[in-house]
């Protein structure tokens, strides 16, 4: 799909897209969790899809409700299919590949697209330590294991990704580890974490940790006979409508949790830095254009928000430095070339310092062809640049989009961009 989007002004109310964070948790721990759970505002992306259709192979019936929410009944993980397929999300393959370990039956957990580079040799180093036999393609996909799980003490790297972790949380907390610990070295993405725990805690299981350390695991409540779990809003695709209000027209984005433990509600403190005009309240954020001024943002704990945060520095008066350029190398992309190679086209000047990137902003953006590089943070930057350009972008491959915000165009447009979309 080619997208071409032309300068514009926008203008309007929006409300945010359902939290892919959030759903695929919460998919996870109503199979998880045995019982029938109803999820309201499911999310529409495909990650979310994929995220049903492993719950599926894996023991749950999923069912729409004419309401648009989504029933989902488990008896716990008893795979259907001898495979299961994440598509291209990484949350996805790192979470439920713990999950689908606490089976007995063998597996092979695949993916698609840039998943299939992406490391996995964490698996090959953990599951061994708990009794879960391994083969992985040179530490790449596919993953074949064979459980059952068996909690017990051990240490992660939690350097490369927190979603690792997630996995090795929710399969021990469904696996009743009471007492066991996981202690982890230099977690990233913290509030991933709190994102984790809070759905846990919703499906009834309880875990503590010391500073982020060490994670322990208490007895499991009294399942109720049914769980009622609502998907709250993304702040990671917000993050591009919000960039987008203030630098291209005054717009209201609804249904964001000013109170959510979603790391990329931290687009707030660079929008605050950058001088736009902005209202926050609990249901609804306004926000607009004023004379914007470079930042220094540390995306180390939220590195998604690097598009959006580049879109918004091309438009800042003076150099803005962003810090966590290492943890953007097994993204969709390598995200830091990328931005770089993709905004240069723009005509906005990027320099990569080791972990820092410095974004030279308000020299004028100019109309180009970009390329998403099947990146859907790329495609969404692009797109929100482009409304500030001097003439049209298009992006290609633009349908990248889908795996996270299917409806952003769609969305832009309602609040005025103009854009024509070629599929």
């Amino acid at each position: 799909m080619i997208v071409t989007v032309s300068p514009s002004v926008i203008k309007g109310a929006i409300r945010a897209a359902a939290s892919k964070s959030s759903m695929q948790r919460a998919c996870a721990a109503a199979l998880l969790a045995g019982t029938t759970t109803t999820i309201v505002n499911p999310g529409n992306s495909n990650d979310d899809q994929a995220a049903l259709d492993v719950i599926q192979k894996l023991g749950a019936v999923v069912t729409k409700e004419a309401d648009g929410n989504i029933v989902i009944h488990s008896k716990g993980v008893a795979p259907l299919h001898p495979e299961i397929n994440c598509g291209e999300s990484g949350l996805g393959i790192r979470m439920f590949t713990p999950i689908a370990a606490l089976s007995a039956q063998p597996l092979t957990i695949n993916g698609t697209g840039s998943l299939l580079t992406r490391p996995m040799d964490f698996f090959d180093e953990i599951l061994p330590q708990l009794s879960v036999n391994i083969q992985s393609n040179k530490g790449r996909l596919p993953l074949k294991i064979q459980g059952p799980l068996q909690p017990a003490d051990i240490t992660v790297d939690g350097s490369l990704s927190s979603q690792f972790l997630t996995g090795l949380l929710m399969a021990y907390g469904a696996a009743g580890a009471n007492g066991a610990v996981i202690t982890v070295n230099n977690l990233k993405s913290k509030p991933y974490i709190d994102l984790t725990l809070q759905v846990m805690q919703h499906f009834g299981w309880e875990v503590s940790h010391t500073d982020y350390e060490q994670f322990r695991f208490q007895k499991v409540k009294p399942a109720p006979a049914a769980f009622t779990y609502t998907v709250e809003g993304d702040w990671s695709g917000a993050a591009f409508l919000l960039v987008a209000g203030a630098v291209a027209g005054d717009i209201t984005v609804k249904g964001l949790d000013v109170y959510s433990t979603q790391a990329d509600k931290a687009i707030l403190q660079a929008l605050s830095d950058c001088g736009c005009k902005l209202s926050i309240r609990p249901d609804e954020i306004e926000i607009g254009p004023l004379s914007l001024k470079a930042f220094h943002f540390n995306a180390t704990d939220c590195p998604d928000l690097f598009p959006p945060l580049v879109a918004l520095a091309a438009c800042c008066e003076g150099i803005t430095v962003i810090e966590g350029v290492e943890r953007l190398a097994h993204k969709e992309s390598n995200r830091g070339l990328t931005l770089q190679e993709e905004f240069a086209k723009l005509g906005i000047e990027i320099t990569l310092q080791g972990n820092l990137m410095l974004v030279k902003g308000n020299t004028g953006m100019k109309g180009a062809v970009t390329h998403s590089h099947h990146d859907h943070r790329i495609a969404m930057a692009c797109a929100v640049a482009a409304l500030k350009a001097n003439g049209d972008v298009i992006i290609e491959e633009a349908d990248a989009i889908n795996k996270s915000y299917p409806d952003f165009y769609e969305h832009i447009q309602q609040l005025g961009a103009v854009i024509k979309i070629q599929k």
